[in-house]
């Protein structure tokens, strides 16, 4: 295909347009992150008049934004290592072995995708809230309660990719391995999953964000002990005023270690997500 100079100039001022769409924004947050609360709350400038990293030393202690960091953490990674785990073994069994009920179990798993998520808000309330008053287990307002939320529609999703990626592997690879001693699980663990490791690695980065980043659930619920980031970022306006150089600073806080952990997989997120998109 010959590129005319005008389809160049097209091309060339449509990405100029997406890239800004994309870069201005998180331009204003490091841009507001570093100005003093007073320039702030005047009219927006471009450039900062004065610089100041005294935001990323309040936002400590403005709301307890450890006690939030600490609890995004055991949710999200109890979460996504569950999510795997569990995926791992489905879509190994789904893949490798035909079984009654095995095409039944994959059209519900494929459904839960289907409905938006606030469909399942209210029931995962009432269960918890019935599990509470019948076994006295407090899932409602608790980490593993959060935990268990989340794997209801991390886990689906993740089955089913990584069913892809383990049909795509052939079976000689396991046999031999066996052959040479292995056993079932020692051919999973020693030779299929480190084949998959694209595809556990892009399924992993997902569950990560959507746990990290979710607001709807964890408004609902969590209690002041168990508040998450996304959900304490709100405490940094109160009835008065709105601290937004500081909600900027833990905005970007908040946000780096999505960023460390996808330049940490970039090469195996790429390839993994390259792979699903031909199975």
């Amino acid at each position: 295909m010959i590129e005319t100079r005008g389809f160049k100039v097209l091309r060339a001022a449509g990405l100029a347009v997406l890239s800004a769409i994309v870069v201005l924004p998180l331009y204003v947050i490091l841009v507001t992150s570093v100005k003093p609360l007073e320039d702030v709350r005047g009219v927006f400038t471009w450039i900062p008049s004065t610089v100041t990293l005294e935001p990323y030393l309040r936002i400590w202690t403005t709301v307890p934004l450890a006690d939030y960091f600490v609890n995004s953490l055991i949710v999200t990674v109890s979460a996504t290592v569950c999510s795997v785990v569990l995926a791992v073994m489905a879509a190994y069994a789904l893949s490798r072995f035909a079984f009654r009920g095995s095409r039944a179990f994959s059209l519900v798993v494929l459904s839960t995708q289907m409905f938006p998520g606030i469909l399942f808000l209210l029931p995962l309330f009432l269960i918890f809230t019935q599990i509470q008053n019948t076994v006295g287990i407090q899932l409602s307002g608790s980490h593993l309660g959060l935990i268990i939320t989340y794997l209801t529609f991390s886990l689906p999703f993740s089955i089913w990719m990584l069913t892809g990626f383990f049909a795509s592997i052939p079976k000689e690879l396991e046999e031999a391995a066996m052959i040479d001693g292995l056993g079932r699980i020692g051919a999973l663990v020693r030779v299929v999953i480190p084949v998959a490791r694209p595809g556990i690695v892009a399924v992993s980065v997902y569950c990560f964000i959507t746990a990290w980043g979710e607001v709807l659930f964890a408004s609902v619920l969590t209690n002041s002990d168990t508040r998450t980031l996304a959900i304490g970022l709100r405490a940094y306006a109160s009835q008065t005023d709105v601290y937004w150089n500081e909600l900027m600073a833990a905005s970007v806080v908040v946000s780096l270690p999505v960023l460390v952990g996808f330049m940490l997989v970039q090469r195996h997120l790429i390839s993994g997500l390259s792979a699903g998109a031909v199975k």
